[in-house]
């Protein structure tokens, strides 16, 4: 049975805060007071106001308790029923007009209760106006409800006076058993849902990250929403605790409960039809429309829900896209896409910079006696078309899974693979840097284009988004190692163990090429840093260059890809101490280590790629000199060449593939809709940039002195 509450009709928009929740010697509108901004004087309307408000059909309480400013014009109230204290700035005798909604200035047709009203607000048809604070220039037009209740958390994963913990919001990452859930907090960033989710057995960090987070939180009672200036809201059923920022933009949503959208003029968050999101924080920027569902979830900024997107105990990071499918249970780094309709993803750790296919379940069978697996997959992860994986299951960076149903779990610890389940010969087969071989122009565009991409303007956490960085020569090195091992047979392939958990044949594929092609991509990441350092400072001796490049390990320093963000581990450890040493003491302090790393991240990723270089070489930084570094700028140069030519190559197989060709009537029609070859901005660009390179190879050639005679042409 439906318990319906009774009250005296003079208490409606009265008694916000209830219980004894309410300090003493404070009123109920006390933090309503501290929300408001202090530039306006209210008084009591006149008489005369009070008239012309009754004639135009408007009702109040108490018309005391209806407090204007100077410019208020009561001709542009009608039809209004107002409970409670009710604060309206002015009303200029005009309209406003958005995305051709033309809407007059004033209140039309609502009922209104316990609210503050800013200058030339346009309010009609909302059904049911409760305890919000309205800025100036807010359009809001023909809503069901939009209410706050005293216990309003805005999506954050707070407790407010007298709650039990069970109350709490927590985003269940990572795993489907709750074991690795998070705390949401306006501001999460990717490397805090990271931090957080991991170290699950070191307590005494959980409870201080518990500590660090509710220090974030008020948990008084009484707070009510609010909606920024010229943020615009038509046609919407269910907006209940929602605090909204400034310039949104949110249109036919069905039900928006317990959110912050964060937005601002220069990133305007939208939401639009059929939307429904519960229990979520919306970051600066973000793009939700078209029967998005979002449940228990954080959409970082910049990031794009879309056509019926389902989204479910998650983390999405920035400059994301997913469209059509559904996520649970995930947490996924920037720069990750998803765009189709029967795809699915569960219980995985995405490490930003993925591309998850049509058809592709990844993590859908549980093989354990209970939903606790997971899935942990490096940078550039991208399963292809009907790709089924289970749990537990690893990838290392920029693995490319073949389309078929992999059988087992897998554990992919070389980077740059192509894996493909052989169902005839029933073996795995794995093809370790297929993409330096095959699809170059793939690897190097994703790189430009997440650049250009990365819209972020507060770029607190450094994303280096290069398929050649500490994480990716880190793993280059470690399999480097691991097939030096193998002994391969006359067609350079090797029969092993250990990469699925199966009794069948794993197939190797160019083990001695693969130790080459990593050695040449390690050579060429340390020649590109070197380059770097010394543009960055414009060295005119060798010498001076040398002993300023740091060298402070004989071997590289193990990485972590910290949401994202590429940092030291031993510097991601220390924080942990200072963390669980009370050192660090809110998430600000957190967000100032992810800054003063991104400050020190070229200068730590030089002596990364160096040392690793020098370690596969199989010498030190004394045994650096003027022929060595000449002899790495020509290996340079010749990579370079050869990679733009493959990129040229790789794209050129689309235009010479009858396959392909065969859907158009000439050479000029498949032109005109694709596009020409010799068209193509991307691959011009990569001969500009070799050009560049060329001249940039010269100069510190000749700044530093290197003869003639020691060129290697």
């Amino acid at each position: 049975m439906n318990i319906l509450h009774t009250s005296p009709l003079n208490e409606l928009g009265y008694h916000f805060i209830s219980g004894g929740y309410l300090p003493e010697g404070k009123d109920e509108y006390y933090l309503r007071d501290q929300q408001q901004p202090h530039t306006r004087t209210y008084r009591n309307l006149q008489p005369v106001e009070v008239d012309i408000l009754i004639r135009n059909n408007n009702t109040s309480d108490n018309w005391q308790h209806i407090l204007v400013t100077d410019g208020f014009n009561a001709n542009q109230v009608r039809n209004c029923k107002f409970f409670g204290l009710i604060r309206i700035g002015k009303l200029d005798p005009v309209y406003r007009e958005f995305h051709n909604l033309r809407v007059p200035v004033g209140l039309y047709n609502s009922t209104i209760i316990s609210s503050d009203i800013g200058d030339n607000v346009c309010i009609d048809h909302v059904s049911y106006l409760s305890h919000y604070i309205i800025d100036e220039d807010v359009i809001l037009n023909k809503i069901n409800e939009l209410a706050t209740t005293d216990n309003a958390k805005f999506g954050n994963g707070m407790l407010k006076q007298g709650e039990e913990k069970k109350q709490r919001v927590r985003i269940e990452v990572c795993n489907e058993n709750a074991g690795r859930a998070i705390i949401p907090f306006e501001g999460m960033l990717p490397g805090d849902a990271y931090l957080w989710s991991r170290q699950r057995a070191d307590h005494t960090l959980q409870q201080k990250l518990m500590e660090l987070t509710e220090n974030q939180f008020d948990t008084r009672r009484g707070f009510y929403g609010v909606i920024g200036k010229r943020t615009v809201i038509k046609s919407c059923r269910i907006i209940k605790d929602v605090t909204i920022g400034t310039d949104a933009y949110i249109k036919g949503a069905n039900k928006l409960k317990n959110l912050t959208i964060r937005s601002d003029a220069d990133r305007k968050s939208q939401i639009g039809e059929g939307c429904e999101l519960v229990n979520g924080i919306v970051g600066y920027g973000c793009r939700i429309f078209y029967g998005v569902k979002a449940v228990r979830f954080i959409t970082a900024s910049h990031s794009q829900l879309k056509y019926g997107a389902r989204l479910i105990n998650s983390y999405l990071g920035n400059n994301a896209t997913i469209s059509c499918c559904e996520v649970l249970n995930s947490l996924i780094f920037p720069a990750h896409e998803q765009h189709h309709n029967n795809s699915f993803l569960c219980a995985a750790l995405l490490m930003g910079q993925s591309n998850i296919a049509a058809g592709a379940t990844i993590g859908s069978n549980h093989n354990s006696r209970s939903a606790d697996g997971e899935i942990i997959a490096g940078r550039g992860f991208w399963p292809g078309l009907c790709v089924s994986l289970k749990h537990n299951s690893m990838f290392a960076s920029f693995t490319i899974l073949a389309k078929g149903d992999y059988p087992s779990e897998l554990n992919i610890h070389i980077p740059f693979c192509l894996v493909s389940n052989d169902v005839a010969r029933d073996q795995l087969i794995v093809h370790p840097g297929y993409w330096f071989r095959y699809n170059m122009y793939a690897l190097e565009r994703n790189a430009w284009k997440y650049v250009e991409r990365d819209r972020r303007t507060d770029k607190i956490q450094l994303i280096d988004y290069d398929y050649l960085a500490p994480d990716t020569i880190q793993e280059m090195a470690a399999a480097i190692e691991y097939l030096e091992t193998l002994t391969p047979d006359d067609k350079d392939t090797a029969r092993v163990q250990g990469f699925e958990n199966s009794k069948r044949t794993v197939v190797i594929l160019k083990v001695k090429d693969s130790i080459r092609l990593f050695k040449e991509m390690i050579r060429l990441h340390a020649g590109r840093c070197l380059m770097d350092h010394y543009k960055a400072h414009a060295f005119t001796s060798f010498e001076a260059f040398k002993q300023s490049i740091p060298h402070t390990t004989p071997a590289p320093k193990e990485w972590v890809n910290l949401g994202g963000q590429l940092i030291l581990k031993d510097r991601v450890q220390q924080l942990i101490q200072r963390i669980k040493k009370g050192e660090i003491q809110n998430w600000e302090q957190v967000h100032a280590f992810y800054t003063e790393e991104g400050k020190t991240y070229e200068t730590d990723k030089l002596e990364h790629a160096v040392t690793g270089w020098l370690q596969q070489e199989q010498k030190t930084i004394q045994h650096f000199n003027e022929e060595m570094f000449h002899q790495l700028l020509n290996n340079v140069l010749l990579l370079k060449q050869k990679m733009t030519h493959d990129i040229y190559e790789s794209r050129a197989k689309d235009y010479s593939n009858a396959f392909r060709k065969m859907v158009y009537e000439s050479d000029e029609e498949m032109n005109e809709v694709t596009g020409s070859l010799e068209s193509n901005t991307f691959i011009q660009l990569q001969y500009q940039k070799m050009e560049e390179l060329k001249l940039e190879v010269e100069v510190i050639r000749q700044k530093l002195n290197l003869t003639a005679s020691q060129k290697v042409l």
